[in-house]
């Protein structure tokens, strides 16, 4: 029986926006509660081959296989498979795929599937009930983590439990019912009641019961899993599902499509710490309050880099401005270099409302940042105005930018740190710190990183049009398709 930890990474994050974008989501950021690790990081640790559990299977959409690529790497976890999505079909499509792969190799195989984005500060205690949990799936079991409440929270669904489990009477139970996100009174008395737990969505399953089930309960779901994977294709590290059949099945949650209609779903009640940082209050409860229960973090969490003044009960996040309250309570304060802010704490949960409005518009605030991340580094934008915008370029070691060229802009990089390889039309040098080389429009141009370190350089853009859209390629090593850059 092996055990397989498979991670979620799907998800846009848009209750934590500004600072999580839909190109960029939470999963990749670093929120101050794993040490220097972003959310994914941490999850791709949580289950480490040391410890006997397999590799992880990681299943993302296509905007985010690098940066998935790049947290595994700093991390130094060796996936054994990265499956890219062709198209959003929610969590059963997705975990009927990591199924039906699994039991090629171990028809008894476990899986331990999570979220990419949540927090558990008791790391062992998490290993020990997946541990525990597995005992259970392998009897032919589907187990939920269910968390023990300590408070009436209404932004959870609920899992109420019924009888032991023969043979795990203390640690397992079978599940009652499930109930949906409660209003206030009604998650009051789930509190009182004792014997509901919120759903983690977390979930210990034994493979071949849970595609048992799926053939049951959702014939159309499994055959579209089962066929996407079947013509699957590899490119690069990443496995593309084939985009036809997996764009066929219905879009459902593992929840409604299976666990909430089987015989077999179990409930493990744990308490280890765990968050699923869905909103900013959320994430503010993770924090360490002053005597005033104010919570600074990022860039403020620095000294002197926020000033709480006749402030209660409020949390400032910042990426690089510091930030001064004044005759606030319960607020929230969200500071990024183009984006701000700032919430009643109650209000949190409708964050997700403003990036819906901002979808409508013609701006990308909500799906990118200033610094956008590339599968050979990132670039920022630092100035702009009419006919120039100024940006500051990172380029990995051993990273490429495609041959290319542009219509309606010139460029001019000066090497601020590392070296640089560059090639104009067929002439190709290197390039120092200190040293610059200018590219004409329609000049075909590219820039590698040969060395050890990473490589910075500034450039300056002239020209009647400056969007990203203006590049034209003639080759790319990241096979990527021309709208990726736009």
């Amino acid at each position: 029986m092996t055990i397989t930890p498979i991670i979620l990474s799907g998800g846009a994050g848009t209750r934590l926006w500004p600072l999580s974008r839909s190109l960029y989501p939470k999963q990749f950021l670093n929120l101050g509660a794993n040490d220097d690790r972003s959310l994914l990081e941490a999850t791709l640790q949580r289950l480490p081959s040391s410890d006997g559990y397999a590799a992880p299977v990681i299943l993302a959409n296509n905007d985010h296989r690098f940066l998935i690529s790049d947290a595994a790497r700093n991390v130094r976890v060796t996936p054994s498979a990265i499956i890219l999505e062709p198209v959003a079909r929610n969590t059963a499509p997705a975990i009927a795929v990591a199924a039906a792969a699994a039991v090629k190799t171990d028809p008894e195989a476990i899986l331990v599937v999570m979220p990419s984005d949540h927090v558990i500060r008791d790391e062992a205690g998490f290993r020990n009930a997946v541990n525990a949990a597995a005992k259970v799936a392998a009897g032919g079991r589907l187990v939920l983590f269910g968390i023990a409440p300590d408070s009436p929270h209404t932004g959870y669904g609920y899992i109420r439990k019924g009888s032991p489990i023969d043979g795990f009477e203390k640690s397992a139970f079978n599940v009652e019912r499930f109930a949906e996100k409660p209003d206030a009174d009604t998650a009051r008395s789930y509190l009182a009641d004792g014997s509901y737990y919120w759903n983690s969505g977390i979930f210990v399953l034994h493979a071949a019961t849970f595609l048992a089930e799926m053939k049951r309960l959702q014939p159309e779901i499994l055959a579209c899993a089962e066929n996407a994977l079947a013509g699957a294709q590899p490119d690069l590290e990443f496995l593309r599902l084939d985009e036809k059949s997996f764009a066929e099945s219905p879009s459902l949650s593992i929840d409604y499509a299976v666990m909430e209609k089987t015989s077999k779903a179990a409930v493990l009640p744990i308490d280890i710490g765990w968050s699923d940082v869905g909103s900013w209050s959320s994430l503010a409860d993770l924090g360490s309050p002053d005597e005033h229960g104010n919570v600074a973090a990022g860039h403020a969490k620095a000294p002197g880099q926020v000033v709480f003044e006749d402030t209660t009960n409020s949390y400032v996040y910042s990426t690089r401005s510091l930030v001064s309250t004044i005759g606030l309570d319960n607020m929230i304060i969200v500071e990024t270099p183009d984006a701000l802010l700032v919430s009643d704490k109650n209000r949190a949960q409708d964050v997700s409302k403003v990036v819906q409005r901002l979808k409508l518009g013609d701006g990308r605030h909500h799906e990118q940042h200033l610094r956008n991340h590339r599968p050979w580094g990132f670039f920022e934008q630092l100035a702009s105005g009419e006919r120039f915008q100024v940006k500051l370029l990172h380029v990995k070691p051993g990273g490429r930018l495609s041959t290319q060229m542009h219509h309606h802009r010139s460029e001019h990089w000066i090497v601020v740190k590392g070296t640089a390889s560059v090639l104009i039309g067929e002439d190709e040098k290197l390039v120092r710190e200190n040293e610059s080389v200018y590219i004409t429009a329609t000049q075909w141009h590219r820039l590698e990183n040969p060395g050890k370190v990473p490589l910075e350089l500034i450039e300056v853009q002239i020209g009647t049009y400056l969007g990203e859209d203006d590049i034209i390629r003639s080759d790319d090593i990241y096979h990527r398709a021309p709208e990726e850059t736009k």
